[in-house]
């Protein structure tokens, strides 16, 4: 999981937000929260900020809104793991997660997939800008396509023959191949001793919910939040269930668990990067023999020793080259939760489609989700069975109306 040191400067840099900031931010925000799990949760599951809401802060909250900067978005952010430590500590977590429909989770995942994939494919220039179409296959003979295309084929390779770290390596083989080629270059070395000089993004509860107010970021809040839910409860119940961890149906320690990432999230947005969250590489540990809270505790202490390696990352963070292709394959390994979509339910499917098919053309998690959000009531209404939806939906599906409607977004 270490390959989100360089993938996130990486993609918050494009939202305008210095690389020391979110470089020192990510790894704060990974050793919080993975400390939190070793100590009070002790379970073999580590977070660090989350592939998916990374991109959705960078390329539809910063830079699709002229007035929205990175120090506001940070603030939606901070709000968000507000309210998931809230989640956390109350029976709402529970009412929340069972009023959303299995299949809209699937979608939301899903979706989440084809969006970042198809921002590596653009950042490499793999895929590119068209006035009629919108898009087109780009020029695979640049140096970029070309050097995307390598690291692509190489993570692919080292992935089909099982090598542990295989996305971590596909960076540091491309990398190589940068540097032989002379578009990587250490102009600043390799080490250094972390700098501090960028301060805190966001220090004041109340100026961030007044900002989330003023700029009415709402779904923006909501999308961070609801997205970090489902990910982090879907992972962790997972990786438990991997580790012979659960009892019976039940997550023990379930509330330090989620503590552990809303935590991370809301501390992460402090020092200047996007929500965290459970990652599945944790099954990794899993399967090497993980089960107690000694294994994160180690990918914490690991994480610290990242710290002094800023110029190294600095160097191939700016090569967007070399970092696209962990998101173009990350996004094909959420794209499997679309085979447990119930696809012969049209009342199901249809809304589920929706989300995945609106996130990547309009670039916003927060948009696909409010097609969705608002078709599945609709068509469950429509069919009879409105008593199936979950009270939380038809208020969900009127909110996201009126956004559309009379809000920015």
């Amino acid at each position: 999981m270490v390959y989100i040191a360089f993938v996130n400067p990486s993609i918050l840099g494009d939202a305008g937000v210095p690389f020391e900031q979110v470089y020192i931010a990510t790894i704060i925000a990974t050793v919080v929260g993975t400390l939190w799990m070793a100590l009070f949760a002790n379970y073999p599951i580590a977070v660090a900020p989350g592939m998916g809401l990374n991109a959705y802060f960078a390329y539809s909250v910063v830079a699709n809104n002229p007035d929205i900067n990175y120090s506001i978005a940070f603030a939606a952010v901070f709000v968000s793991g507000l309210l998931f430590i809230l989640l956390s500590v109350t029976p709402l977590r529970r009412i929340l997660i069972e009023a959303i429909p299995e299949n809209l989770k699937y979608g939301i995942t899903a979706g989440i997939g084809l969006f970042i994939s198809f921002i590596g494919f653009r950042l490499t220039g793999i895929i590119a800008d068209d006035p009629v179409n919108l898009v087109k296959l780009g020029d695979l003979s640049s140096p970029s396509a070309m050097l995307a295309i390598a690291g692509l084929a190489i993570t692919i390779v080292l992935m089909a023959l099982k090598v542990k770290g295989a996305i971590f390596y596909g960076i540091v083989l491309t990398g190589a191949i940068a540097f032989f080629t002379g578009e990587l270059k250490f102009d600043q070395g390799v080490m250094s001793v972390p700098s501090f000089e960028h301060g805190l993004a966001v220090f004041n509860p109340i100026t961030a919910i007044g900002d989330v107010i003023q700029y009415s970021l709402y779904t923006v809040v909501f999308s961070f939040l609801l997205v970090t839910l489902f990910d982090t409860t879907g992972t962790m119940v997972g990786v438990a269930q991997q580790a012979g961890l659960m009892k019976g149906k039940k997550f023990p320690r379930v509330k330090q668990a989620l503590l552990a990432d809303s935590v991370g999230t809301t501390v992460g947005a402090m020092f200047g990067t996007s929500p965290t969250s459970a990652y599945i590489e944790s099954s990794s540990g899993v399967a090497a023999g993980g089960r107690t809270g000694i294994t994160t505790l180690v990918v914490a202490i690991l994480f610290i020793l990242v710290l002094f390696f800023s110029p190294l990352v600095e160097a191939v963070a700016s090569l967007s080259a070399i970092t696209a292709p962990a998101l173009i394959i990350v996004g094909s390994f959420m794209m499997a939760n679309i085979a447990k979509i119930d696809w012969n339910q049209l009342d199901e499917a249809f809304p589920a489609f929706l989300i995945i098919l609106i996130m990547p053309l309009t670039s916003s998690i927060a948009t696909g989700i409010a097609f969705g959000f608002i078709a599945y009531p609709v068509m469950k209404l429509a069919m009879g069975k409105a008593k199936q939806v979950h009270w939380l939906l038809y208020i969900f599906a009127v909110l996201f109306i009126y956004q559309l409607v009379f809000l920015p977004h």
